[in-house]
């Protein structure tokens, strides 16, 4: 599996990268550009990502920004449905308005930090990865 972490906070990104790289190869990016070159470069080597978990507030765009250019980038390359990335939204924010706007732009899943591995675990066998329970 291959699992992109978008996080500004270096100590959250390092604690979740500990804690997934058991389910795969992890790549990190601090800002949405970062995130956006790296999901499209991934894309464009015919090798895409399976998951991501997208931080809300970071410098240059939003979580919920790049959720949206995600979604866009996916439709204009004809990928649908469970062929795209699956998005887990990471935040401390937990009003009504930022989970609402998340699951509109379509994202699989919403975590309120800290993050912790059963949270993760949770939300990743709710998506279909059943070799999460097994590790």
């Amino acid at each position: 599996m291959k699992i992109l972490i978008v996080d500004d906070n270096i100590t959250s990104s390092l604690v979740m990268e500990r804690m997934l790289s058991r389910y795969g190869e992890i790549k990190t990016a601090g800002d949405g550009n970062s995130a956006l070159a790296l999901f499209k470069e991934q894309i464009q080597k015919n090798d895409p990502l399976d998951l991501a978990f997208l931080d809300i507030m970071l410098p240059d765009m939003s979580g919920q920004e790049i959720l949206k250019c995600i979604r866009r980038f996916e439709e204009e390359n004809n990928i649908y449905g469970l062929d795209g990335i699956k998005i887990i939204m990471t935040t401390a924010l937990d009003d009504k308005q930022n989970i609402l706007q998340a699951f509109k732009s379509q994202c699989e899943g919403y975590m309120i930090k800290p993050i912790s591995l059963e949270k993760i675990k949770k939300q990743m066998e709710s998506l279909g990865f059943s070799e999460i329970s097994a590790v």
